[in-house]
């Protein structure tokens, strides 16, 4: 089981190199997550995180459709950022 802090730490590493829906990132970027797999089932079946399964890797963004939401998230999870992430 893994804590909404390490959800909100994952989003927020997107959202913090501007990845959203099209401009994504490797899921090798995020091996300090040890239960990155689970995360991102997670947060894909809100349709916060979009996957994209390329041939040699595969890559997260973040849906701009929610991006009040998660951004609202993440400043909950972790509230010393507030302002921080645009």
């Amino acid at each position: 089981m893994t804590s909404d802090l390490e959800k909100a730490q994952v989003m927020f590493k997107l959202a913090r190199k501007d990845n959203w829906d099209h401009k994504y990132d490797r899921t090798e970027h995020f091996k300090r997550f040890q239960n990155l797999n689970y995360i991102i089932k997670e947060l894909s079946k809100i349709g916060w995180i979009a996957i994209h399964n390329k041939p040699n890797y595969v890559g997260i963004s973040l849906n701009t459709k929610f991006k009040k939401e998660i951004m609202e998230f993440i400043e909950k999870q972790m509230p010393y950022l507030k302002g921080a992430i645009k």
